[in-house]
C-alpha cells in the first residue's frame, strides 16, 4: 500500500522530470544550434589558440641539468661516531651491506639530507646570488624556489643518488649541480667528529702553538748568541783555555828573554823596548781573556772585545744552556707532533665517505620546458569547450520561459542593478 508521502515525493520528482525536459535542449537539436553558431564558436576558439601561442611563447626555457653520485660504501660510514654528526646520536641501527633490518636511515638518505639542510642551500644563494636572481627578499623565499628547482632522490634498487636541478640559465644548472657535490664533501667533512679528526684538530692547534714558541724560542737565542758572541760555550771554553795557555808560554819566553837583554843593554836599547811593549801587550790579551766586569749574563760586549772571557763564559753558558735546551726540546716535539698530525690526516681520510661522481653535471642540449605544442593543444582545446559551454548555456537561457522562478529572480536582479547604476547621478 502507498503511503501519502511516497505520493508526495513521486509527484514532486514527476515534476522536476517534466522541467528539464521543458528547458534542455534536445540532443538531436545540439548539432544544429552549434552548426548555426559555428561563426562564434570558431571566433572563441581561435582567439583561444592565439592566447595559448602567445602564452606558451612567453615562457622562457628551462633546462635541466643531472648529476649522479654512487652509493656511500657502508665501511667509510661505518663509525658511530660518524654517523652521529650527520644524522643524531641514538638514530638507531643502519642498513649493514649484508642485509637485516630495514631502515629509512641509509647513507644515501643521510646524503639527500645533508644536500637539502638550510646550511646548504643557503650557501647556494650567497655563492650564486640567488636572491637577486629569483627575485626575492628573504632567503626563505630563495630556499623555497630552489628546493622547487632541483630534485633530489635515490634509486631503492641501486642506491645512486641522483640531482636535478632546473635553470633558465644551462650554464648556471651544469654550475649549481657541481656546487651541490661541493657543498656536500664540505659539510660531511665540517660535521665529522670521528676520533681521527678529533685528534687532527687537536694536533693542528697544537702545531699553530708549538711553532710559534719555537719561533720565538730561536729568536732568543739567535739574540743572546749574536750579543754576547756565544755560540758554544763548552767548546769556546775549551779553545780560550788553549790560547790563554799559548799566551801565557809566549809571555814567560818574552821575560825570560828581557831578563838576559837587561843583563848585556841598557834600559834605553831599541830590543829592550820592543819587548817590553810585547809583554805588555801578551799581559793586555791575557787580561781580557780571564776578566770579567759584568754582573749580568745577559749585557753585550764591549766595543773592543771580540770575544766573551773565561770568566764570562760560565755565566753566558747559563742562559745559553737553557735556551738551547728549550730550543731543542721543542724542535724535537714538533717533529713527533708533525709525524702524528700526517698519520692523523691519513686515517680521517679513511674515514671521511669520498663523494664518488658516476656522472658529472652535463651542459643541456636542448630545453626540458615548456611543452609549448601540449599549451598550444590544451589551450586550444579549452576555449573550445567554453565555446560549446557558452552557446549551450545561452541557447538553454533562451529557450527557458519567463515564468520559471530561477529566470525570474536572475532576471528581476539585474534590473534592480541596473537601476541602481542609472540613478547614480553622473560626474562631469
Amino acid at each position: 500500500m502507498i503511503t501519502s508521502e511516497e505520493q508526495h515525493k513521486g509527484a514532486a520528482e514527476d515534476a522536476l522530470e517534466s522541467i528539464l525536459m521543458s528547458t534542455l535542449i534536445p540532443i538531436d537539436n545540439i548539432g544544429m544550434v552549434l552548426w548555426r553558431r559555428r561563426r562564434l564558436l570558431a571566433i572563441l576558439t581561435g582567439i583561444g589558440l592565439l592566447l595559448a601561442v602567445g602564452y606558451a611563447f612567453s615562457i622562457p626555457n628551462e633546462y635541466i641539468s643531472t648529476t649522479q653520485l654512487m652509493p656511500p660504501d657502508q665501511k667509510s660510514l661505518s663509525n658511530n661516531s660518524m654517523l652521529d654528526a650527520l644524522t643524531g646520536a641514538g638514530a638507531g641501527p643502519i642498513v649493514t651491506g649484508g642485509g637485516g633490518l630495514l631502515n629509512s636511515r641509509t647513507p644515501g638518505a643521510i646524503f639527500i639530507g645533508i644536500l637539502k639542510s638550510r646550511t646548504a642551500e643557503d650557501d647556494l644563494i650567497d655563492r650564486f646570488d640567488l636572491r637577486r636572481i629569483y627575485h626575492c627578499e628573504l632567503y626563505l623565499d630563495a630556499r623555497n624556489t630552489l628546493a622547487a628547482r632541483t630534485t633530489i632522490k635515490e634509486n631503492p634498487d641501486n642506491g645512486i643518488i641522483s640531482i636535478a636541478v632546473m635553470d633558465r640559465d644551462r650554464y648556471r644548472a651544469r654550475d649549481l649541480g657541481e656546487a651541490y657535490v661541493e657543498e656536500l664533501n664540505k659539510l660531511i667533512n665540517t660535521v665529522s667528529t670521528s676520533s681521527a679528526r678529533r685528534e687532527r684538530t687537536f694536533l693542528e692547534e697544537r702545531l699553530k702553538s708549538l711553532k710559534s714558541d719555537l719561533d720565538v724560542t730561536s729568536i732568543k737565542l739567535s739574540r743572546f748568541s749574536s750579543r754576547n758572541a756565544t755560540l758554544n760555550p763548552q767548546s769556546q771554553g775549551q779553545a780560550l783555555f788553549a790560547s790563554a795557555t799559548s799566551l801565557q808560554m809566549e809571555l814567560a819566553k818574552a821575560q825570560s828573554e828581557l831578563s838576559g837583554l837587561k843583563a848585556i843593554y841598557g834600559d834605553d836599547n831599541v830590543r829592550i823596548r820592543e819587548l817590553r811593549a810585547r809583554i805588555n801587550e801578551l799581559q793586555s790579551q791575557l787580561w781580557k781573556m780571564g776578566s770579567i766586569e759584568k754582573e749580568t749574563n745577559g749585557a753585550d760586549l764591549k766595543a773592543d772585545q771580540l770575544y766573551p772571557s773565561i770568566r764570562e763564559l760560565p755565566l753566558l753558558g747559563v742562559t745559553y744552556s737553557d735556551l738551547s735546551r728549550q730550543l731543542n726540546m721543542q724542535e724535537a716535539i714538533y717533529e713527533t707532533l708533525t709525524k702524528q698530525y700526517e698519520l692523523a690526516k691519513v686515517a680521517e681520510a679513511k674515514e671521511i665517505p669520498a663523494i664518488k661522481l658516476l656522472d658529472r653535471p652535463e651542459l643541456a642540449e636542448k630545453k626540458s620546458l615548456p611543452h609549448r605544442m601540449t599549451i598550444v593543444v590544451f589551450g586550444t582545446l579549452i576555449s573550445a569547450f567554453v565555446g560549446i559551454t557558452w552557446i549551450f548555456f545561452n541557447r538553454l537561457w533562451k529557450t527557458t520561459d519567463d515564468l520559471r522562478p530561477v529566470k525570474e529572480l536572475v532576471m528581476n536582479r539585474w534590473n534592480s542593478i541596473r537601476g541602481r547604476d542609472a540613478a547614480k547621478p553622473r560626474k562631469y
